[in-house]
């Protein structure tokens, strides 16, 4: 029992996240750091940021109320520290998130109103499905729907969003740096422990493969429908020029795709792909047999 959460413990989170890629930041990114004046004061750039960043504050909301809600639920004693530490992380990540809907301007008196307007439906029945299993204290079913299939499938949304962002909004950008470093210990947790219970549960790998399926649509689903209500290159293209800005075109690429250049079906066709591919390695490492969703 040792073994399987080394590099998971409390001291570990300490010295990598509050002492480390969290130092010097506020709400997750440099003081100064402000967004782009453009996304505050174009209507149709600042509705996607809103969009963007409401489903953001839903996952992690979703993350917050797993997280918190496995610690009884786990078999063991380091399972319990590592998921008070990720309840940590997960509460931040709402914090940092919902204030970015305040810096978009936002009032806090609409905030609630604003995410249930742009909540995408498939992410609520997602998190539904998962808090179901949370509140049967399902510790399996809970880990793999939130390490694995959210923080899993999320991981690469969020490495696209970076590669997009890093250049062309710093602020947001660093904001999305420290979701990655934080997630990429969570998944992590989640391969290292469910492998070792589903080879003691070898009767769970049934369920488990058709929670994934289930899951696995309305996540597919959430991501798909975020491209196609973005605007397309051509649009920010002509936002910036009415704003009396030159369009360049942006080299910033991610899986081989200019992210500045792709259409919204490139972009779809690209992440689903590097989702899909990544995924059924990490599951391939825990013991279960990917199950294909029905197309979204």
């Amino acid at each position: 029992m040792t073994d399987f959460l080394k590099g998971y413990d409390i001291q570990y989170w300490l010295e990598s996240a509050p002492q480390g890629y969290l130092m010097e930041t506020e709400y997750g990114h440099g003081e100064k750091e402000r967004e782009p004046e453009l996304v505050l004061e174009d209507p149709t750039l600042r509705e996607q940021a809103i969009r963007t960043t409401v489903q953001l504050v839903v996952g992690e909301r979703c993350a917050l109320a797993a997280s918190s809600g496995l610690i009884n639920a786990a078999p063991d004693e380091a399972s319990k520290r590592f998921l008070a530490t990720q309840t940590l992380d997960e509460a931040r990540h709402v914090e940092v998130f919902t204030h970015r809907l305040y810096d978009l301007g936002v009032k806090k008196s609409e905030l609630e109103s604003v995410i249930s307007q742009f909540a995408n439906p498939h992410l609520v029945h997602f998190a539904e499905a998962l808090l179901e299993k949370v509140d049967q204290k399902d510790f399996i079913a809970g880990v793999v729907g939130q390490n694995v299939i959210l923080e899993g499938m999320a991981f690469n949304v969020f490495e696209m969003m970076h590669a997009g962002n890093k250049e062309a909004n710093p602020k947001f950008g660093h904001t999305l740096a420290g979701t990655i470093a934080d997630e990429r210990r969570h998944v992590g947790f989640g391969e290292n422990r469910i492998g070792g219970l589903i080879r003691e549960h070898p009767e769970r790998k049934g369920d488990i493969e058709k929670l994934q399926r289930e899951m696995s649509y309305h996540m597919l689903a959430t991501f798909g429908d975020s491209f196609r209500n973005g605007p397309s290159p051509e649009q920010v293209g002509q936002i910036m020029r009415e704003h009396g800005q030159e369009p360049q075109a942006s080299e910033q690429e991610w899986q081989g795709v200019k992210l500045g250049q792709a259409n919204p079906e490139e972009l779809e066709a690209v992440l689903s792909d590097t989702i899909l591919k990544e995924f059924k390695i990490r599951l391939e490492r825990i013991g279960i047999e990917y199950q294909t969703p029905t197309a979204p």
